[in-house]
C-alpha cells in the first residue's frame, strides 16, 4: 500500500521517506497534486524489466482486460478495432492539414 505525503514533509523527513520506500511506494504531492513516486531500487528494476519485455500490443491487451473487468459485462470494442479507429482519426487530422 502506498503512502502519500507533501513535498515539504518529504524534504523534512527525507531519511524516513527513503526507509518507507523500501517496502511501499511513497507518493509526493505538491499543492495536493501527485508529482513523483519514490520507490525502492528493487521495485524500480522490476518495473523497468517488465516494461522492457512487454510490447505495446501486450500492454494494450492488458489495459483492455482491466477495462473489461471494470465494465462488468458491458460491451467494449476489441483492441484492434480501437487501434484502427485511432489510426483513421489521425489520418483524417493529417489530411485536414494539407
Amino acid at each position: 500500500m502506498e503512502t502519500t505525503i507533501s513535498a515539504t514533509q518529504a524534504r523534512v523527513h527525507f531519511g524516513e521517506v527513503l526507509q518507507a520506500a523500501q517496502s511501499n511506494p511513497v507518493v509526493v504531492e505538491k499543492d495536493g497534486v501527485p508529482i513523483v513516486v519514490v520507490l525502492s531500487k528493487q521495485a524500480y528494476d522490476a518495473l523497468a524489466t517488465s516494461a522492457a519485455h512487454r510490447s505495446r500490443y501486450e500492454l494494450l491487451q492488458e489495459a483492455h482486460r482491466r477495462v473489461r473487468d471494470e465494465l462488468a459485462g458491458r460491451s467494449l470494442p476489441l483492441p484492434e478495432e480501437i487501434t484502427h479507429q485511432e489510426r483513421r482519426r489521425r489520418e483524417g487530422e493529417l489530411g485536414d492539414l494539407h
